[in-house]
């Protein structure tokens, strides 16, 4: 299967998230099997509210999903089977790219609350038989805050939408 390179200016150009689900604000870096990407929390993000009264906390399945978004973000701009990519028009792709599949494990060494930037540092390990392996790094300042270890694919976006099976 070939593989097409992409460089966008945003990362909405790269996912089909949109707001409020769309957490990677900034891309700092992209590379063959890297991705550096940044959040920065505002204290207005819909679950902070509930996450918790009084102590807002970004949610550790939020950091997941942040980590998951980044290394989307890898794979539509250095690992993309179309040629032509457009996240703008949700009927228009082929495949929709880097459907988690698996967390093989997550380490979460302390909080996120407003004001804070997390840096999130993907590796790509490899890609075997469609998978794509990954650890994150999530980070605010040089405090380690969340480790993780999860999958993605590419699945046909006609069975993602459900309309075939």
């Amino acid at each position: 299967m070939a593989i097409f390179h992409h460089d966008f200016d945003k990362p909405e150009d790269y996912l089909h998230h949109r707001a409020p689900y769309l957490l990677v604000e900034t891309i700092i870096s992209i590379d063959k099997d890297s991705i550096v990407t940044e959040k920065q929390i505002s204290g207005q993000e819909f679950f902070l509210e509930g996450h918790f009264p009084g102590a807002p906390i970004f949610p550790g399945a939020m950091m997941q999903e942040l980590s998951t978004q980044s290394a989307g973000v890898l794979i539509a701009a250095r690992h993309n089977p179309m040629e032509v990519y457009n996240t703008h028009d949700p009927h228009f792709n082929k495949y929709a790219l880097g459907v988690l599949v698996r967390v093989k494990q997550a380490k979460y060494k302390g909080f996120a609350r407003p004001g804070d930037c997390l840096r999130v540092e993907v590796k790509l390990h490899e890609m075997i038989s469609g998978i794509f392996d990954f650890t994150a790094r999530v980070t605010i300042g040089k405090q380690l805050i969340m480790k993780n270890q999860f999958q993605l694919t590419n699945v046909l976006s006609s069975v993602l939408s459900g309309k075939e099976s």
